[in-house]
């Protein structure tokens, strides 16, 4: 379904990514400006994995909960490691940040990055805060057979997102996610303490703060 283009070094596979049309993945192993959400920097040196997906526009919170989940069964696949999808676009491994994802898009066309730790060494300035698969399974890891196992995974979501099978994407989402969590949220405006709760059929966050009010979050970062 998809045509592939890797490259050894890149600034960003979503920037690339853009001068491609659809249906092609553009894969890196090393980008020297790996984006992440709000403008900021992704690291991204050689050894992990890197990519961008050029698709047809779709709804791109649905394409990022199906990226995270097609992520998270390729990892438990393959290495029997059980993460954690964490809202809007993280996948945690024991408080740690293993992948995001990124979807930008525009009247043409999706793009969906994909940024996972896989034998890339973390700055130490990031150690508290994320981890490398390898460092988890003490071995080096095959980043060929998770981009296989990740993108089979993802062609049958992609199928019930086209299907317009909303509820199975969520149910599927919430399964193995941070729901039940206590967390703060910080959006623009304000700060949330409170339990995630759950999300709702347009895949917006709902928090119960401490006196069981339901919060609907739009946008923010959350912290466990």
């Amino acid at each position: 379904m998809f045509k592939l283009y890797h490259f050894k070094k890149l600034d960003s596979t979503i920037n690339k990514a853009k001068k491609f049309p659809k249906n092609c993945i553009v894969i890196a192993d090393e980008q020297t400006k790996g984006k992440g959400r709000f403008k900021r920097k992704w690291s991204s040196s050689k050894g992990g994995i890197y990519l961008s997906i050029v698709l047809e526009n779709l709804n791109p919170q649905y394409l990022t909960f199906i990226a995270a989940i097609s992520t998270q069964k390729a990892i438990k696949d393959i290495y029997n490691i059980k993460t954690i999808i964490k809202w809007p676009n993280d996948l945690i491994y024991n408080k740690k940040k293993l992948c995001g994802i990124l979807t930008q898009t525009n009247k043409e066309k999706s793009i969906l990055g994909i940024g996972i730790n896989t034998n890339n060494k973390i700055p130490k300035s990031l150690e508290k805060r994320a981890i490398s698969l390898n460092k988890i399974v003490n071995k080096k890891i095959n980043n060929k057979k998770i981009i296989n196992k990740l993108l089979n995974h993802f062609e049958k979501y992609l199928k019930l997102l086209k299907n317009k099978k909303y509820s199975k994407i969520i149910n599927d989402w919430k399964k193995n996610s941070f729901l039940g969590s206590i967390i703060k949220v910080k959006t623009i405006n304000k700060t949330y303490k409170g339990i995630a709760y759950d999300i709702n059929k347009d895949c917006f966050l709902i928090v119960k703060d401490k006196k069981g009010r339901k919060i609907k979050v739009i946008e923010g970062d959350v912290l466990i």
